[in-house]
């Protein structure tokens, strides 16, 4: 595998922390260039020039993280084109600052309480698909007594425990398989009403990042996503 390829390879584990999605199959790269001496330049690009300067800057800076993560990767420059805070994020992702580097003066501390509640949302919005699969074949009591050795290898659950390991809830093979936001077990009485609440985050994730798709499509009609190569 080439080295680019290695890159965008690693951008693909940079998810989009308000749709659960990575930015690759989101299409949030524009390109991914590597020079012969293993530079790095990533350009990003998002729906809207509006789009929250809190969930763009998490993406560039963690684009950044993930491209120099790659072994033979030297220098990374990450850029955000055409959003109304680009400037600010770019150089602030360049120097390795934080979040309020970024807007200093206009915010305090870091992100992680907020990429922490999006993570609790996903995991929510995932636990639903998860559980509307199981229901085809077992009843609430069943389902609810499952542990994480029991479920079936998905997409949905692989997210579901990695999502888990990131919030610090019980994620082992004798773990609940659908846990609530203290990590404990689904009780068979509340799991209707449950999975009635987490739908509805499920539908939220499907339809922004529906939206955003093709937004995107609108604004760069004429410039497809960047892929492995």
């Amino acid at each position: 595998m080439s080295l680019r390829a290695q890159v965008l390879d690693a951008l693909g584990a940079v998810i989009d922390p308000e749709l659960d999605e990575p930015i690759t199959t989101l299409g949030f790269v524009s390109s991914c260039d590597v020079s012969a001496e293993g530079d790095v330049t990533v350009h990003l690009r998002l729906p809207t020039p509006q789009c929250a300067p809190n969930f763009a800057f998490l993406m560039a800076s963690d684009a950044r993280s993930a491209a120099g993560g790659v072994p033979g990767v030297g220098e990374v420059r990450v850029v955000l084109d055409d959003h109304y805070t680009g400037a600010e994020i770019n150089e602030a992702v360049a120097r390795g600052a934080g979040f309020d580097g970024a807007f200093p003066g206009e915010t305090e501390g870091d992100l992680t309480a907020l990429r922490t509640l999006f993570r609790r949302k996903a995991l929510v919005g995932r636990q639903a698909r998860v559980c509307e699969a199981l229901a085809v074949d077992h009843d609430d009591a069943a389902i609810c007594a499952m542990r994480v050795d029991e479920l079936p290898a998905s997409a949905d659950v692989e997210r579901c425990l990695e999502l888990r390991r990131e919030l610090g809830l019980p994620d082992g093979g004798d773990a609940p398989a659908l846990v609530a936001g203290d990590g404990s077990a689904i009780e068979p009485a509340q799991l209707r009403m449950w999975l009635r609440r987490a739908r509805l985050m499920t539908l939220g994730l499907e339809s922004n990042a529906a939206i955003c798709r093709s937004l995107l499509a609108v604004r760069y009609p004429d410039r497809p996503q960047e892929v492995a190569s």
